[in-house]
């Protein structure tokens, strides 16, 4: 697993003109659901006016993002590190690095991490949180 490279995104930055943020100063946060899932979240509503949000998903061995909906957001995917499995739609689609995957707004999905754990870069447009 190159769970290095996910340890680049962790220690990485975001840049825009405004500034920037090194991703050291934003802290993990559990899922309020989902056991062993934790999301950092790199920019948020407050951000961007509520247009979109990124957040970096790691998901512990053989853990799980049950089953759900958002009802307003799209959702992206890019699997950064680690393998799974996601069902979208009802098709289960092989996680692994360099994979994009796209869910629609109200879009049933589920991620389920393999046994050496997922890594993911999430996107939500508009904002998740």
């Amino acid at each position: 697993m190159n769970k290095e490279l996910f340890e680049q995104f962790n220690t990485g930055s975001l840049r825009m003109p405004e500034g920037e943020v090194s991703f050291n100063e934003i802290g993990w946060n559990k899922h309020p659901t989902f056991e062993g899932v934790e999301l950092k979240h790199i920019i948020t509503s407050k951000d961007t006016d509520g247009q979109f949000s990124y957040h970096l998903v790691r998901i512990a061995p053989n853990k799980s993002i049950k089953n759900h909906i958002h009802e307003t957001q799209l959702e992206t995917h890019e699997v950064i590190a680690g393998s799974g499995m996601c069902i979208n739609n009802g098709k289960s689609l092989i996680y692994e690095p360099g994979v994009i995957s796209i869910m629609p707004a109200k879009v049933p999905h589920e991620v389920n991490a393999g046994p050496e754990g997922l890594y993911l870069f999430a996107k939500f447009f508009p904002a998740l949180c």
